[in-house]
């Protein structure tokens, strides 16, 4: 089984949105689950984790009643209110639902660069493992020192970094204080890997599999091949390329893995963490 552990829906507004600016013009447009189906089927993926884009309850209900209708999300990555201290009574509320495997909160927005050690937000994770939900990180590559003594305050609970945490990716400029952050994080065993949204972080004007593969390798020599997962990050994988595209890099970059290695990133370490049903 085949499995999109990242990405997103949406009915646009002109409220709800604030994220995207004008270099989102092209995705600025609803994007739901009878966009996704046919692309899904096309790159042979079985079911995907639908991940939270606006930071409100109303976020969490809209999705999980998306799964709810489409047995092909087999997860949500939800939103609740952790740093108000006020994640308990929505935590009972959505725990229930079969298809809450995670939240989300976007730390790399916060101005703040030490957000995600504030002590009112980690009482709110601690609160996840109870409920087994698992933690998304969405950092940029300067928070990863922050993130690994973030980790350490929670040895029991699981964590899976977003887009291997947003490097700096220029062809022959090799961002090695990303590679030293994160293979300092992949030390903590409770710590998954999404090999998604590394398109988005090239700043160049041009892109290919030769490119990203020194950071494909970074990621599975750090955390193992059973610990990395496929993710699109469609549809903003599609500012710079299509499902298609990116699934296709994917394949010529795990082509040199072992069939195990290769299932497990394909779906079966996203079925495990997350917790998804797989029939």
């Amino acid at each position: 089984m085949k499995i999109d552990s990242h990405q997103h829906f949406w009915a646009i507004n002109d409220t709800d949105y604030v994220w995207m600016g004008d270099e989102h013009a092209s995705i600025k447009r609803d994007f739901l689950p009878a966009d996704l189906a046919p692309l899904m089927a096309a790159s042979g993926i079985d079911g995907c984790v639908a991940v939270q884009a606006r930071q409100m309850i109303e976020e969490t209900r809209w999705l999980l009643g998306l799964a709810e209708q489409n047995d092909f999300i087999r997860g949500v990555v939800g939103w609740v209110p952790l740093i108000e201290n006020a994640a308990a009574p929505w935590l009972e509320e959505f725990a229930t639902h079969p298809k809450l495997t995670g939240v989300r909160h976007v730390v790399h927005d916060e101005p703040d660069d030490d957000f995600i050690l504030r002590e009112d937000f980690n009482a709110g994770i601690k609160q996840l493992a109870q409920h087994g939900l698992v933690y998304d990180i969405l950092i940029f590559a300067k928070h990863l020192r922050q993130t690994a003594r973030f980790v350490d305050r929670h040895p029991g609970q699981a964590f899976v970094v977003d887009h291997i945490a947003k490097p700096s990716i220029r062809k022959g400029q090799f961002d090695d204080a990303w590679a030293a952050g994160i293979r300092e994080l992949a030390q903590r065993d409770n710590v998954s890997c999404k090999l998604s949204g590394m398109i988005t972080e090239v700043r160049d004007a041009e892109w290919d599999t030769e490119l990203l593969r020194p950071y494909f390798e970074t990621i599975i020599d750090a955390f193992g091949a059973q610990r990395v997962m496929f993710g699109s990050d469609w549809p903003v994988c599609q500012l710079r390329g299509t499902y298609q595209e990116w699934a296709r890099t994917v394949s010529a970059m795990v082509a040199p893995l072992s069939p195990d290695e290769q299932s497990a990133i394909w779906g079966g370490n996203a079925a495990r963490v997350y917790g998804l049903a797989t029939s």
